[in-house]
């Protein structure tokens, strides 16, 4: 057997209506997994069946989405919590309903997902995997970013700490900390020539990444090549975080 195959594995990719989410969902079907989408978007991303929109801002929000999913496919082995988003400003404008915001998504919602996945499995004693989206940012904080930031350095404990504590269950927790990726977060790459040569002086491979990069990662901490790693954050950035300066 191929250990990247995932065939005959099932997986619930939040927050893969766009963006990165949206690249793991396709590379995880075209490695053999049936896959359940997540968003708030009307219009599927692929198979309208298997697209769920459930908010993740709301408190009840992760248990109806996993309740939901396991309605959808009872096989499901593989979760990769993305969802999240960015609602900074300045530190000293910061509000109390941005913060919250952001703690919400970006650290409660893949906390009570996680749970809610890791139940169904145990209750059914099958084994399991889990891919968490986090950030450069939760190692290096970056200006006007703090709630960001914070939540971020938040997912990098959450992905140690529930590798920790679902291992006696055969459930696995790693995550991947993109760079600088383009996104429809990140739109500004391209409408500021002088940024984008900044980073790319930065970037020791000399180039933004793609979603793509990151969606192959997700494929092989989900399959079997990497049956014996967890609690682990890979870092896709081409270099970003190496150096101090960058080139001249």
């Amino acid at each position: 057997m191929d250990a990247f195959s995932l065939q005959g594995r099932s997986a619930l990719v939040t927050g893969s209506s766009r963006g990165i989410g949206l690249a793991i969902a396709a590379a995880l079907r075209r490695a053999g997994a049936a896959v359940i989408d997540h968003g708030l978007d009307e219009t599927a991303p692929a198979d309208p069946a298997r697209y769920l929109r459930h908010n993740l801002l709301d408190p009840e929000g992760p248990a109806a989405l996993v309740e939901d999913a396991f309605a959808l496919d009872p096989n499901l082995d593989l979760l990769i919590c993305n969802a999240g988003s960015f609602f900074d400003t300045d530190f000293l404008e910061m509000t109390a309903d941005r913060w919250e915001k952001t703690i919400q998504l970006n650290a409660r919602a893949p906390y009570f997902t996680i749970q809610a996945f890791a139940k169904k499995l145990v209750e059914t004693r099958r084994p399991g995997a889990v891919v968490v989206t986090a950030s450069t940012n939760g190692f290096q904080p970056e200006l006007k970013s703090t709630a960001y930031d914070v939540s971020k350095g938040a997912m990098v404990m959450l992905i140690r700490t529930l590798a920790l504590n679902l291992a006696d269950h055969g459930i696995r927790v790693n995550g991947i900390a993109p760079g600088l990726i383009r996104t429809p977060l990140t739109g500004w790459i391209d409408q500021n020539a002088a940024k984008r040569e900044h980073y790319e002086k930065k970037i020791a491979l000399g180039r933004v990444g793609e979603v793509e990069d990151c969606a192959e990662t997700c494929v092989y901490l989900c399959s079997e090549a990497s049956r014996y790693i967890t609690g682990q954050i890979v870092t896709i950035d081409g270099g970003l975080t190496l150096s101090q300066i960058g080139k001249m």
